[in-house]
């Protein structure tokens, strides 16, 4: 890591605190990543700090008075009790931190711009059509200036006034201490892995994140108005490999630290290149398989191997029983005779996904993208929170693996 008055050396490079990756992207969003809109965002310690931090509490008997407080030059959280009552927190600067905020609106206080990801689309239009769930000010991330860079998520982030407004609707309550604290519609979940982000990672329990970063057990629906259990002995702290939910789309944190550990692109390249080295041959049409290049990573290549799921057969492709009855969708497998789905493998290019810097030899399904076994194990075994309509007592996982050797 760098040295804390390294602000004050133009000439080193600037302290890197993490990235947010989107999970459901191979390293770019379908279209290619553009401006505050992209698969990944690294947060960088600013010129200036921008934080920000609770200062004082006014009570305020209608929401024209509340509006009177709420001053557009200060930040300010305002919770609506009712028609009678709404209390502003307004908010002082921090100057030893920095803040980042998310979310789906293209307003200038978004710095990552967060779009719904919908399960093998291949392009922005895909997305379009589905009405979003994810808040236009999602989330803000907090950063320590100084080591060790901690990194605190908070649910909602303030819009373009610098204000964050919890309707009369909204979750919201007072605490012991007499502070206020609310929960946004759709909520901010958050996962933190055990044992860490590594090769020995397993999956921790989902929790949900309140506005002043308290954490608590899930609500019975996403939305619901009451809130769940408050958990005492954890906090909003980001680790490496932790989990965002935002109900539409789910961003993977990355510490720098973690990040120096994970296999570089230059690493997943010579990777595949290893693999075509050794010249894979299909076992039907015994002509030569090979990964195309990770700049051609959605374009089926002539020499790409294929795979039958439900066997983990590698073939190169081939017309074999593609019978009319089965509408196409489904394949016999030559070797084996198991008729499933017949897919293209692709290299895993997202190197912050990886736990490790293994070969890939595993495939996930049903999208036959290729990494290494014991990040296929990883990630087959995360749940996924299910959207606005249920959550609590069902779970998607993102895949399993297939136990393929390409």
């Amino acid at each position: 890591m760098f040295s804390p008055d390294q602000e004050n050396h133009p000439s080193k490079a600037p302290v890197k605190y993490g990235e947010l990756i989107v999970l459901g992207y191979n390293g770019s969003l379908p279209n290619g990543d553009r401006g505050r809109r992209k698969s990944r965002f690294a947060l960088f310690k600013r010129p200036k700090a921008n934080g920000v931090k609770p200062s004082t509490v006014h009570i305020a008997c209608t929401p024209q008075a509340a509006k009177a407080i709420s001053n557009k030059d200060q930040h300010s959280i305002s919770y609506t009790l009712s028609r009678a009552q709404t209390v502003v927190v307004e908010y002082t600067h921090d100057s030893n931190t920095d803040m980042f905020q998310i979310g789906r609106s293209t307003e200038s206080p978004i710095d990552f711009v967060v779009t719904d990801t919908v399960p093998g689309s291949q392009s922005n239009s895909d997305t379009q059509s589905v009405q979003s769930t994810i808040s236009r000010f999602a989330c803000r991330i907090i950063c320590e200036r100084n080591p060790p860079f901690t990194a605190r998520i908070y649910a909602a982030g303030f819009d373009s006034s610098k204000n964050i407004f919890l309707g009369e609707k909204a979750a919201k309550w007072k605490t012991s201490d007499g502070q206020m604290d609310g929960l946004t519609t759709n909520g901010v979940l958050v996962m933190h892995p055990r044992n860490g982000f590594t090769e020995d990672s397993k999956p921790g329990v989902w929790r949900e994140i309140s506005v002043c970063g308290n954490v608590f057990s899930l609500r019975e629906t996403r939305s619901a108005q009451q809130r769940g259990k408050m958990v005492e002995n954890e906090t909003n702290q980001l680790q490496d490999g932790s989990l965002i939910d935002l109900c539409g789309a789910t961003l993977l944190w990355r510490t720098a630290e973690g990040l120096s550990r994970t296999p570089t692109v230059k690493h997943l390249e010579a990777l595949r290149q290893e693999i075509n080295a050794a010249r894979p041959q299909c076992p039907v049409g015994f002509n030569t398989l090979a990964f195309p290049s990770m700049k051609r990573k959605d374009v089926v290549d002539e020499k790409q191997p294929w795979v039958y799921l439900n066997c983990g057969h590698v073939h190169g492709y081939h017309n074999w029983g593609n019978k009319e009855e089965r509408d196409g969708k489904d394949r016999e497998c030559p070797m084996c005779r198991s008729v499933g789905p017949y897919v293209p493998l692709w290299l895993g290019c997202e190197a912050g996904f990886y736990v490790d810097a293994g070969p890939p030899t595993h495939a996930f399904s049903p999208c036959g993208h290729v990494c290494s076994e014991k990040t296929t194990a990883y990630w087959s075994q995360i749940p996924l929170p299910h959207g606005a309509i249920s959550q609590k007592k069902t779970s998607l996982h993102l895949s399993h693996d297939c136990e393929t050797d390409p």
